[in-house]
């Protein structure tokens, strides 16, 4: 062998040998975030066995789906401010107090249901300002604030209601929550094929594809940090073959949702937000060292309180969806909603000190608690061991958080 050849491999020999390496040492950073993922799929194979196939029949999965859309919906604005390293108790009273606004405005005095949504959503925002303000410019802690608004907005749900239900909504306004995608492209008979969820279906995971290695090239050209090519693919395809499976499982029932095309505009909105724009990084650093960020240049305190509007513009769509699903506000809609809030984002990876956490880490959060409790009652589980097990799995996910910050 000539003596240019021998150095060649020579030199092959610790590339090869630090590849692996690199894959290790990624992985373990990242353990965090593929795990929830790996968690989430385990948990719907187990429950898929266990419930002899139902989890994943097109009917049940449609219902997963409707019963968790208010749930991502706020723990998306949630994340921000955990992140921002705060919290909200208060955005299931609010839920239920929109629910029951959004009623009284189309039913009592007839409203139409577009100028309804807006003042909802505008109601919201502003509740949030009004909490926001006290957190970011008087310094009382959030904790406080927004448990005085989870009682406020508790007795305010029950006074504009009266102590009744009250209903049924337009048909238009049911569709919000209730209703799916029209399929023009021609759709078969029922148990059939339902066209257009499936183009849906099939354009959403080519566009993921698509964007993500676009933005993996546009990091490589800038010299950036990448994760190994294989794990990035493997991420990728996987998800892509998620989007597909379960448009085609939802495309044999009645097609896709109406409030999961919502659901994901606004993931997608917020993981550009999050990942892609000035005010998303500085949200991070707002959670991660406040002084630090107020220092550099950071408007803090009006960061905190954008926080809290976000927050509470999101708590009253999800109202919205809520009260759109059952037909009728409630004086108990909203009841432990910011439970199951918290415990998504927290499960999903987010810090209980801030300035850590991924929207779609609050997705995936969100769903492994909505099949666990979907899966639990199929099965006949009772809901008094059905919280033992959420509270316990929340207990955990924030044990091996705290666990590998201190180590």
């Amino acid at each position: 062998m000539s003596q240019p050849d021998a150095n060649a491999v020579n030199a092959a020999v610790p590339i090869a040998e630090a590849a692996p390496k690199l894959h290790a040492g990624f992985l373990k950073n990242n353990l965090r975030e593929y795990g929830m993922l790996i968690s989430l799929v385990a948990i719907m194979v187990l429950f898929q066995v266990l419930t002899d196939g139902t989890l994943l029949r097109p009917l049940n999965l449609t219902n997963l789906l409707l019963q968790n859309s208010y749930v991502v919906i706020m723990a998306l604005g949630m994340l921000l401010v955990i992140v921002a390293g705060h919290i909200d108790l208060s955005v299931g009273s609010v839920c239920g107090f929109i629910g029951a606004l959004a009623a009284v405005l189309m039913v009592e005095y007839e409203w139409h249901f577009v100028p309804t949504a807006i003042i909802s959503i505008a109601a919201g925002a502003v509740i949030g300002a009004a909490q926001g303000w006290f957190v970011a410019f008087r310094k009382i802690p959030s904790f406080i604030v927004t448990l005085a608004g989870m009682l406020v907005f508790k007795g305010l749900t029950l006074a504009l209601l009266a102590g009744q239900s009250v209903g049924p909504f337009p048909v238009e306004f049911q569709r919000l929550s209730s209703g799916f995608i029209p399929d023009p492209l021609g759709g078969l008979d029922a148990g059939g094929l339902r066209i257009t969820s499936m183009v849906v279906g099939a354009l959403a995971a080519a566009a993921l594809v698509f964007f993500k290695l676009r933005g993996r090239a546009k990091l490589a050209a800038h010299g950036m940090e990448t994760e190994p090519y294989v794990f990035f693919l493997v991420k990728n395809l996987f998800f892509a073959a998620i989007i597909l499976f379960f448009s085609y499982l939802l495309s044999t029932y009645k097609g896709l949702p109406n409030v999961l095309i919502v659901m994901a505009v606004l993931i997608v909105v917020y993981d550009f937000v999050t990942n892609r724009t000035t005010i998303g990084r500085r949200i991070y650093a707002l959670g991660g060292n406040e002084k630090a960020a107020r220092l550099s240049g950071v408007k803090t305190q009006r960061l905190a309180f954008l926080t809290f509007v976000n927050m509470g513009a999101l708590a009253a769509l999800a109202g919205l969806v809520f009260a759109a699903r059952l037909n009728t506000a409630t004086p108990k809609a909203g009841l432990g909603f910011e439970l199951d809030v918290i415990a998504a984002c927290f499960i999903g990876g987010a810090s209980a000190s801030g300035g850590v956490g991924r929207v779609m880490g609050a997705v995936i959060g969100a769903f492994i608690m909505g099949v666990m409790n979907n899966g639990m009652s199929i099965l006949g589980i009772g809901i008094d061991y059905q919280q033992v097990i959420k509270g316990l799995v929340l207990l955990a996910a924030v044990f091996i958080d705290v666990y590998n910050k201190n180590k």
